[in-house]
């Protein structure tokens, strides 16, 4: 595998520790600013919906710009948007701030993507794309529990003013070895807006829209899960959450090795179907932390196998527009978060059930696995 890859890896690792890194640290936060915490939350709320809206904006808009500027540019933004959340004299101003890093995070994550594939051959671009998943699952599942730990070591102000120092790391990498790769004529935004009339390809997003809002459904309520089915203690759980976490990084490289190896269509069918299943066998397993460790490992590792297979996928069906639909995917994949978060908790309202929430979401993928079928099936 071509080093570079390892490089655009650590960026997104980078970049991506900023987005959920919040949560655990929501308390504190409002505490400090004098607010309370669902308003504290919408840092989280604000910085999804900004991402998911601005990928595809910038990358059009900078589509002429050469990449490597274009990186460093956007990775120095990031730096200075975290500087302002480590000075934040009130939550407005954090709020900016917020948007600021999104709006970065956005186009350095989607950078990260689209030149992966061109700095490596053809056979290898899904491998290549499971890597960079892998640095920005392992932020997003990794963040919240190591960003307690340093919060509660140094202060949560200090985690930002970490993750600028990350930045700038990137920032020298690559400078020092990323080649120049010039900018490219895009499509007009609107032009490619209407792409997602196809069915092949807005079946594809919805797809992974939809699995990660079943898998968040219960994700995102994870912690009472397991102080409700197992009875665990926090030192429990920050382990449970350790393995998760290691599981699912490990599961966006395995998703891009299956996927080079069988092909993205029938990788992204026997992961969606493989995921809708150990997520409803998971309340199944709560009997035994013997059995259910691995079930909840599996389920953690297939949650980030889709992504290289599907941005395979992408590219491969249409190629014109490869760059624009994969940072149409990756809003999906903030959308979906939010959306799965939304559902999880009104099932918990009207059921008081937190188990229900693995078959809701588990029921939420298998439409996710209909779409996919739909949008493979299309000529």
């Amino acid at each position: 595998m071509n080093f570079r890859i390892y490089i655009l890896a650590l960026a997104t690792v980078a970049v991506g520790l900023v987005e959920l890194i919040v949560g655990g640290v929501l308390p504190t936060i409002a505490e400090e600013f004098s607010i309370s915490i669902g308003t504290a939350g919408q840092l989280i709320t604000i910085f999804a919906l900004i991402y998911a809206i601005a990928g595809p904006i910038l990358l059009v808009a900078t589509s002429k710009v050469e990449r490597k500027k274009l990186y460093l540019i956007s990775l120095f933004v990031f730096f200075l948007g975290n500087m302002m959340t480590f000075f934040s004299p009130n939550f407005t101003f954090m709020m900016i701030a917020r948007v600021i890093t999104a709006m970065s995070t956005a186009l350095v994550v989607v950078l990260s993507l689209t030149i992966a594939v061109k700095i490596v051959q053809p056979t290898q671009q899904a491998k290549a794309l499971g890597f960079v998943y892998m640095g920005i699952s392992s932020s997003l599942v990794l963040g919240v529990p190591v960003g307690i730990l340093i919060a509660d070591l140094f202060g949560w102000r200090v985690l930002f003013l970490g993750i600028a120092l990350l930045s700038i790391g990137s920032m020298l990498l690559i400078y020092l070895y990323l080649e120049e790769i010039p900018g490219e004529k895009m499509v007009p935004l609107t032009q490619q807006i209407r792409t997602l009339r196809s069915g092949k390809l807005m079946g594809a997003h919805l797809a992974t829209l939809l699995m990660l809002a079943g898998h968040f459904t219960l994700y995102a309520y994870f912690t009472p899960f397991l102080e409700t089915n197992l009875q665990l203690s926090s030192t429990w759980i920050s382990g449970i959450y350790f393995a998760f976490g290691i599981a699912a990084v490990s599961g966006g490289a395995f998703g891009g090795a299956l996927s080079d190896k069988i092909g993205p269509r029938k990788s992204i069918l026997i992961v969606l179907s493989a995921f809708a299943i150990s997520m409803a066998v998971l309340p199944f397993t709560t009997f035994s932390l013997i059995v259910f460790i691995p079930v909840m490992m599996i389920w953690g590792a297939l949650s980030w196998a889709l992504s290289p297979a599907q941005q395979s996928y992408l590219i491969e069906i249409d190629p014109e527009t490869a760059a624009i639909q994969q940072s149409f995917n990756n809003s999906a994949l903030q959308i979906g978060i939010s959306l799965g978060s939304g559902i999880g908790g009104l099932v918990f309202m009207q059921t008081g059930n937190i188990a229900s929430m693995a078959f809701w979401g588990s029921g939420i993928v298998v439409v996710a696995l209909l779409f996919a079928i739909y949008s493979i099936s299309r000529n």
